[in-house]
Formats: C-alpha cells, structure tokens, sequence
C-alpha cells in the first residue's frame, strides 16, 4: 500500500514537469516568432517621388468689371424709348435708348438745302471755266495765225491787228484763271456745307444711344420723357441714361510683397477660388504698376479672371493663389515625412530590412503639402509620415503605403 502512494506522487511530479517545460517552449516559440516578425509597429509611408512644386501667396482680392462707365447722351434731348433696365445684357452697338430731338431735324434740312446750293454753283463755275477756257483757244489761235503771217509776209498784217489779237489772247488767258478761282472757290463753299451736313446728320445719329461695348446694365438712371443734357455740357449733374458694367472680363487687384516683385511675369497663370461658389476659375497676371509702393512694400498687380457664364459677380471676393517660384521634376516627400531634431531636418527612412534609418536632409522649395529634397533621399525611398517620435533608429517595423491625401496634404 506504501508503495503504491509513491508510484502515484512520482507519476504526479513527472506529469507536473512535462507540463512546465511544454510551457516553457511555448513561450519560447512565441518569443521567437515576434522577433521574425519585426515587431508589432505599423507606420504610414510615403514613396519619394519627382513633382512639380510651386510656392504661392494667398491673398484675398474684391472682383471688379473690366470696364465700367456711366452712359451719356451726345445731344441734349428727351427719352422717347428706352430699352433696356437694370440687369440687363447688351452688345456691342446694341441701341439702348432714342432721344426726341425735333431741332436737329429742322436743321439737317438747312444744312442739306444749303450742300445743294454750293452744288449748283460748283456746277456753274465749272460751266464759266469751259467757256473761258474756249474763248482763250479762239484768241490763242487767232493771235498765233496772225503771227505766224507776220513772220512770212509782213506786208499783208499790221501790227496794230498782231497786238490786238495778242491782248485778246491774254484777256482770255485771264479770264481762265478767274474761272478756275471761282471753281475752286464754289468747292470750298461746297466743301464746308458737306461737313456742316455730316456734323448735323452726326448728331442726328447721336439721338440712338448705343452700348459701346458688351455689359450689363446695373443702374438706370432714365425713364421715358426724361430730359438728358448733353455728355459734354458743363453742367456737373448731368443726367446719365445708365450703367455700362463689362463682366464677361474682371479684374481682381493683387498686392504682391516687395521680395516677390521680380517673380511676376506678364501671363502667368493664377488659381482664383470663390469660395461664395464652391469653385476654382482660372487668372491669368495681365499687368502690373512696376512700381513698389513706398507706404505697403508692394507691387500692385492686376489679374484678369474670364466670365462668359457671368457666374461671378463684380463685388464678390476671392482668394487668390499667386505662384511665386516654381520648380519642374523636384524630388519630394510629403511635408509630413520631415522632421526636426537637434535643430537639423530629418527623414525616417525604411531599408530593405525594414528597419527605421534616421538620415539628415537637405530642404529647398516647400508648398502647402510637398518638400522638395536636394539631397540625403532618393527617388523611390520609402519614409515614414507620421509618429515618428515613437520610432528609433534601427527598429523593425511593418510600413503601411499611404496617399498623400490620406495624411491631409494635397496635391
């Protein structure tokens, strides 16, 4: 019976033992199969890639017409029609308004009656210069026959006959020269009444007021049987019919700081968001003042932004991105991927091993959500983007690609 106590206790302590050295493997294994696997550590990576990087300013600017006038009339007169009011479209030429002006018409028929008097004298002088110039060949050819016998038998001519004929011939000669005197005279006098006539049909055409230039009207200052001065009175109130706003172009005033100055280009190319629309629309720089500002430190520079839909109005504002510098094929990381330490810019890189490489950089153009690298990266490294503080040089980890627009940068 003795015996057979310690047969059980000996079995008890052997089983006892084959169950703490299982164990123990099991541990061992587990160990061993976290060491393969490089640990638990999961980190956002970025590929270093080539881009185009360009730095800007955002600057917020107020829309403004390309063109803006108050219209006015040539000639003083009554509206008889109008047609058109606020907010509406017009073309180039497009008449807006006709003016009563029953004066001018009493006087384009003076003007007319007096053009076909100095016609009809036009007329006359010239039928006075062909008869003069007939009569002067008569006594030219009288005078040169007489001459000419003269010459050849003296006896058969006085001279009294010869000196006749040659005063004839000189009164004729005389009389032609008149003639054409009073031709040109009667042109002039023709001359004169043709331009009053245009002047008078002129502002007889001025009665049509007409758009000159494609807008849209945003005030009306008239209505029909209102009186108008004319635009070129002296009169300081003057009444104007409308107002001509161009807004198919605007233009957006852009304040660019001293140090930017010699980066503005005649033509570049501008992002202009409006943000009252939800939308982006393109700008191009179309000129600048070429001149700082003493008072500011900056350069006033215009950008044009096409309309054709009309969908901005003058008078909304909009956030400007003005591209300062710009750099073609840039090696770069996402901003994130960079980091300070020791006052010196680093970057987590993963090796083929996986395992983190803490390696300085050298930083140049930055944007909104790029860094442009110069050196200490190349082109297809992997680096880490985020909770790098975590990391240390050396360890294992299970990097995990990312896209730029997942860390919260952009494009």
């Amino acid at each position: 019976m003795k015996n057979r106590k310690l047969e059980l206790v000996a079995t008890g302590a052997l089983l006892l033992a084959a169950l703490l050295s299982a164990g123990a493997c099991s541990a061992e294994k587990q160990v061993q199969a976290a060491n393969d696997s490089g640990g638990t550590a999961t980190v956002a990576v970025a590929r270093v890639e080539r881009a185009s990087l360009a730095q800007s300013i955002r600057v917020a600017a107020e829309f403004r017409p390309f063109q803006e006038i108050d219209v006015h009339a040539k000639v003083a007169g009554y509206v008889k029609h109008i047609y058109v009011d606020v907010g509406s479209r017009v073309r180039q030429g497009q008449v807006l308004a006709d003016l009563e002006v029953p004066e001018l018409h009493d006087e384009l028929d003076q003007v007319a009656a007096a053009s076909r008097r100095a016609e009809q004298q036009v007329a006359q002088a010239r039928d006075e210069l062909r008869r003069a110039q007939a009569n002067q060949t008569v006594a030219h050819l009288a005078y040169t026959r007489l001459q000419n016998v003269m010459k050849t038998r003296p006896e058969l001519v006085a001279q009294q006959d010869v000196d006749d004929a040659q005063g004839r011939d000189e009164a004729a000669q005389a009389q032609v020269a008149a003639a054409q005197s009073g031709l040109a005279a009667a042109q002039e006098m023709l001359n004169e009444a043709s331009a009053n006539r245009s002047r008078v049909q002129a502002l007889l055409n001025y009665t049509r007021i007409a758009a000159p230039f494609d807008g849209v009207v945003t005030a009306r200052y008239a209505d029909t049987g209102a009186m108008l001065a004319a635009g070129t009175s002296s009169e300081k109130q003057a009444l104007s019919l409308v107002k001509l706003s161009e807004n198919g172009l605007l233009r957006l005033d852009i304040p660019v700081p001293e140090e930017d100055v010699p980066l503005v280009h005649l033509g570049k190319k501008v992002s202009v968001e409006v943000q009252s629309l939800r939308r982006s629309f393109g700008g191009t720089v179309a000129r600048f003042a070429d001149t700082v500002d003493p008072s500011t430190r900056t350069m006033m520079t215009e950008v044009d932004v096409p309309n054709p839909q009309l969908e901005i109005v003058p008078g909304m504002y909009a956030y400007v991105s003005f591209p300062v510098q710009e750099k073609k094929n840039a090696l770069a990381v996402p901003v994130q991927a960079i980091t300070r330490e020791s006052g010196k810019a680093v970057a987590y890189r993963i090796n083929r091993d996986n395992r983190i490489e803490i390696l300085p950089v050298t930083l140049g153009l930055q944007t909104g959500s790029r860094q442009e690298i110069l050196s200490g990266l190349s082109e297809g490294d992997e680096v880490v983007v985020a909770n790098t503080s975590r990391l240390a040089e050396g360890e294992r980890v299970v990097p995990k690609p990312v896209e730029l627009s997942e860390i919260g940068g952009g494009s």
